[in-house]
């Protein structure tokens, strides 16, 4: 059985030896041409006029677009009809897109882009959050609040109280391949576009209204991204439109891909946030009140911020059981590139502000952060005996499959936390220039799509005469390895090997209407579509088999490349003759929707997700007192991947998510100047994570258990939970910080080398 087993990625051969074909590797016809945007050089203002006669007459320049060239409304948002293809008469962030070049050549197109000459009148921009508050900048009329409790009245019983505040940094998606698309006209304005998108119905939604066609005359296809992370759930809507016009505006194939500077400085970024926070605890750290502030910073249009933000606030609570609790949340509209889905989708800001009110408790009460971590943790299955009623969220949901108590203690057994926690008090009296850090920290992770209507799935499954199954689905691959566990899912369903499996790009044409490979709900949904389809065809072989040997369909068998029926048994090849010839139908959809989840965003109540992930983290650091400089020791993590169905996947999803976790709160910081222009735009002033910043001693292990909600094989989505592992890198500098002196450390994210000399500088502060 295919189910289960370490299997390679599906491309792995194929990424080594480079033959893995993206959108910019695609073949193209002989005069394809190609696009690049000229970009807004001001954050604010009016769009008087631009003289574009230079550009027009550069070298190689076939025709150059403006706003007013376009025949149909060409809006590129995922959500509020606010992000015109080419701004119109204002501008709102340096590198808005402002006109459309169409050339011979990439090179010609770009060098053509730089020649434009403006005539803007300035406005006064908006920044920071502080600016966007005094302007009443914002996506909503006031702030959006979710409460449980009486938060306010137990604040002021609490025997102790604390009050803070955390910044955290944007991030960067800094996928490997670039936004890319591909046009290529068609029959009676038709359109065929290859796009690096994890969102394929949107970019065929969105071109088919810029083109002023029915969705049914744009075919989308992707068969594969170098990487996403939710930077191409909507940021490539405008290269795949601006093909599309340009495509039908001139009859030739029309090809876009950002250089690395354009896209970080035309594309959108994690949001980055402010929490500030009240608490009261009682003695022991039991938390019981809490008052949070969310500010996020937006960017210059809604993209998807509001559910962002909402899912920030659905992840204040993390692991814990919090009785009274009010979460406040504003979004604010800046002058910076719009904000968009990242890995986590708000979850990891949300989790941030709790973890750092738990570590401010600890330090408060001069105790170890785990233990103020444990005490307050939800109860495993949801109560602490069988009489007690669940324990819900601040929203209301009934957390009953809690496993973070059992799979921490785990944790803190195999990575001898108490033995390291003594060691590193014990360097850290000894050690004045160089102090270590420890931190545990766990997660909680809801897994669905908080807009209920997507979270739905199709399939398409053929098996052809000769065995051979052809697969299609909704999801997009990115690296995730999602398109391999799905076809594990097929080869198991029919019993047969993976080789008798065909993994195809996803396209709009074979299964229509899907949602975005988000919310790290790729498995779970297109797995069940999947194995829906595999299901009606291997049903329809078995009562046909059924029938020749007059017994009944559940005695037949599919296992080791076989169907079995009585005592015969047929090669799978044979059995799929024997019912072509039978005139079978060996062809199915299968359709899936997730039961039982229903959420009202305004009220903040409701069943928002199918269940919870789990997870669990301890990091080691040091840090050099005098430069600031940092190095991760060791990481051991035990996360929790339900009945995984692909281990070595899993893992390595796991890995890859705490370092980008661990990056985006330690090295990873963009910069703007004080004219909004983002000065981090180039690996060369923006540092992710190299292989050198990975952990010395890294330790990974999977949660040995089933996941207790009906999923596919009883698996869990491990493609997003992990990234919030990484917080726990962050407050192991915390914890190295607050050894340099007696005040509370205050760090703040990204944790940069200047950021812990300053933190150690708070601590020692008179």
């Amino acid at each position: 059985m295919s189910i289960a087993k370490p299997l390679p990625h599906d491309a792995a051969a194929l990424h080594v030896n480079g033959s893995a074909r993206y959108v910019d590797d695609i073949p193209t016809p002989n005069g394809t041409l190609h696009l690049t945007f000229g970009t807004s050089p001001i954050a604010a203002g009016t769009l008087n006029s631009m003289d574009l006669d230079a550009v027009r007459a550069s070298e190689g320049v076939i025709t150059v677009l403006t706003a007013n060239d376009l025949e149909f409304d060409a809006d590129v948002s995922p959500s509020a009809h606010d992000e015109p293809l080419l701004a119109e008469q204002t501008v709102s962030y340096v590198g808005q897109p402002t006109f459309l070049v169409v050339a011979e050549s990439h090179t010609a197109a770009r060098k053509a882009a730089r020649l434009a000459q403006y005539d803007i009148t300035e406005g006064k921009p908006i920044f920071t959050i502080e600016e966007a508050l005094a302007a009443n900048s914002r996506f909503e009329a006031g702030p959006r609040i979710y409460a449980k409790g009486d938060a306010k009245a137990y604040l002021v019983s609490a025997a102790h109280s604390i009050t803070g505040s955390i910044s955290m940094g944007g991030q960067e998606h800094f996928y490997l391949e670039g936004q890319a698309a591909l046009a290529l006209p068609g029959e009676q304005g038709d359109v065929l576009v290859h796009s690096s998108t994890q969102h394929p119905s949107e970019i065929q939604h969105k071109v088919a209204h810029a083109i002023g066609k029915p969705m049914h005359a744009v075919r989308v296809e992707t068969r594969r991204m170098g990487g996403g992370f939710g930077g191409k759930e909507s940021q490539g809507n405008a290269l795949a439109v601006a093909c599309a016009i340009a495509a039908l505006k001139t009859g030739k194939p029309c090809k876009m891909r950002y250089d690395r500077d354009d896209d970080m400085i035309i594309t959108g970024k994690r949001h980055d946030f402010r929490i500030d926070y009240t608490c009261g605890f009682d003695s022991d750290g039991l938390i019981q009140a809490i008052d949070v502030k969310h500010y996020t910073r937006c960017g210059w249009a809604q993209d998807l911020s509001l559910p962002v933000a909402d899912r920030a606030m659905l992840h204040a609570d993390n692991a814990y059981n919090l009785p009274n609790i009010r979460i406040e949340s504003h979004r604010l509209k800046t002058n910076i590139q719009s904000a968009t889905a990242y890995r986590g989708f708000g979850g990891p800001q949300g989790m941030l502000g709790m973890e750092r009110i738990v570590d401010h408790i600890a330090q408060t009460l001069g105790v170890d952060p785990a233990i103020v971590r444990q005490k307050n943790y939800y109860a495993s299955g949801g109560s602490l005996t069988s009489k007690m009623k669940p324990q819900t969220t601040p929203y209301g949901q009934e957390v009953t499959d809690s496993i973070v108590t059992e799979l921490t203690d785990t944790l803190m057994s195999s990575s001898d936390y108490s033995t390291r926690r003594a060691t590193v008090d014990e360097w850290n009296s000894t050690n004045q220039i160089i102090k270590r850090g420890i931190a545990m920290t766990p997660v909680k992770f809801g897994i669905s799509f908080t807009l209920t209507h997507l979270n739905q799935a199709g399939a398409l499954v053929h098996v052809y005469q000769d065995g051979s199954i052809h697969l299609n689905h909704g999801g997009t691959e990115m690296g995730q390895g999602l398109f391999q566990k799905v076809a594990q899912v097929a080869a198991s369903r029919f019993g047969v090997p993976m080789e008798n499996i065909k993994i195809s790009a996803t396209d709009t044409a074979k299964v229509p209407n899907t949602s975005a490979t988000a919310a790290s709900s790729g498995t779970d949904l297109n797995g069940m579509a999947v194995k829906i389809a595999c299901d009606k065809i291997r049903d329809r072989i078995a009562a046909h088999f059924a029938k020749l040997h007059d017994c009944n369909a559940a005695d037949v068998s599919f296992s080791d490349g076989h169907v079995r029926v009585a005592t015969k048994s047929y090669r799978f090849s044979e059995a799929a003759q024997i019912a072509y010839q039978a005139r079978i139908s060996l062809s199915a959809t299968g359709f899936y929707k997730t039961p039982d989840i229903q959420w009202d965003r305004i009220k903040g109540q409701g069943r928002p997700f199918f269940y919870f992930a789990y997870g669990a983290a301890v990091t080691e650091v040091a840090i050099d007192t005098l430069t600031g400089e940092n190095r991760i020791l060791r990481t051991d993590i035990l996360h929790d991947a339900g009945a995984s169905l692909n281990p070595a996947l899993d893992i390595g999803q796991i890995e890859g998510g705490y370092v980008q976790g661990a990056g985006w709160l330690t090295t990873e910081e963009l910069v703007w100047d004080q004219k909004g222009r983002l000065h981090t735009h180039a690996p060369s002033t923006y540092k992710i994570p190299a292989c050198s910043d990975r952990p010395d001693i890294f330790n990974v292990d999977l949660w040995d258990g089933d996941n207790p909600a009906d999923t596919i094989f009883k698996s869990k989505a491990v493609g997003e939970p992990p990234f919030m592992l990484g917080v726990s890198a962050f407050f192991a500098l915390s914890d190295a910080i607050s050894a340099c002196g007696p005040n509370f450390a205050d760090l703040q994210a990204p944790a940069t080398a200047e950021e812990v000399l300053a933190a150690i500088g708070r601590t020692q502060d008179v």
